[in-house]
């Protein structure tokens, strides 16, 4: 999360109605927006959301899209932490 409020993209997954979903989400919309546009995600699609930042409890303006079915991303054993 500290990733995305620094402007970074954020990929966070979870389940909704038992189904798995993620959050691809960003401070910055300009970015979430060029990179969702390069994997084929519609712009219309795009959800606003204040997040709290972890580090300073202030909420700032950050943006997602919610995905999930065929547009939800392989899991990848490498990104589980040790």
């Amino acid at each position: 999360m500290i990733h995305a409020m620094d402007g970074g993209l954020w990929l966070h997954r979870h389940v909704w109605l038992g189904q798995p979903m993620v959050h691809f989400v960003s401070t910055d919309r300009a970015r979430l927006l060029e990179y969702g546009d390069a994997l084929g995600i519609p712009a219309h699609r795009l959800q606003y959301k204040p997040l709290r930042d972890p580090r300073t409890a202030v909420r700032r303006e950050a943006w997602h899209w919610d995905l999930g079915g065929p547009v939800y991303p392989p899991f990848d054993e490498r990104l589980l932490a040790d």
